[in-house]
């Protein structure tokens, strides 16, 4: 198997019967999907999930995996998800899948939340192998844009591979922040990030993550608590 789908196998493991589950977004997840869905088919596995993009709604539904909404759930047991980085202290850069809002949401009213990633996105600082995103409303664009500029970054807006501008779920653009020198302080960062009108979110996930499972090219799982 490859580092991706070990890693997200094993993060099913942490399912039980009967939880309520938030349903991450990317490669590395949709094999958790596909383990969790293997379960309710051969073991009768009882859960619900809350997707946090389309992508993960479209692709639960067709696996057969129940599915809620936050009308219907005030917390969640466990959330298993990505990450494009993730350092020491656990804290992460997430985004480039477009969902980093839902994400967060859904993390923050997560009782666990397990990540799942290849050996390549541990990092010892964030923001040198991946760029910040941050999701923006339209109008506020420009502003935002020049707001980012003046914390030590050079945002691009986010574009698909024809040109076109990207849109979130949402409905909102992405500008991808690269930092020169990577992220000093990501606590810092995110608060000076949130404090600019127009901004909806940032991809600076901070003390969110309660264990990292990280797929090895060997087969190996290998499990980290924070």
């Amino acid at each position: 198997m490859q580092p991706k789908e070990v890693a997200g196998r094993r993060a099913a493991e942490w399912v039980e019967d009967g939880m309520t589950l938030g349903l991450g977004t990317g490669s590395t997840v949709f094999f958790t999907l596909v383990a969790i869905a293997e379960r309710i088919r051969d073991h009768g596995l009882r859960v619900r999930g809350v997707p946090t993009s389309l992508d993960t709604e479209h692709k639960a539904r067709g696996m057969g995996i129940p599915l809620a909404t936050l009308d219907q759930v005030t917390q969640l047991d466990l959330t298993i998800d990505g990450a494009d980085e993730i350092d020491g202290a656990f804290q992460m850069i997430k985004g480039g899948g477009g969902a980093l809002l839902r994400e967060k949401v859904v993390a923050a009213i997560s009782r666990r939340e397990v990540i799942v990633v290849g050996p390549d996105k541990v990092v010892a600082r964030l923001g040198t192998t991946f760029a910040l995103p941050v999701e923006v409303v339209p109008f506020a664009r420009p502003v935002v844009e020049r707001a980012l500029s003046r914390l030590g970054c050079e945002p691009a807006v986010r574009r698909t591979r024809d040109g076109s501008e990207y849109r979130t779920d949402n409905g909102n653009q992405i500008l991808d922040c690269r930092f020169p020198a990577g992220i000093a302080d990501a606590r810092a960062l995110e608060r000076q990030i949130d404090a600019i009108p127009g901004v909806v979110e940032s991809g600076l996930f901070i003390d969110l993550a309660h264990t990292l499972v990280i797929g090895q090219p060997d087969g190996r799982a290998e499990v980290r608590e924070r």
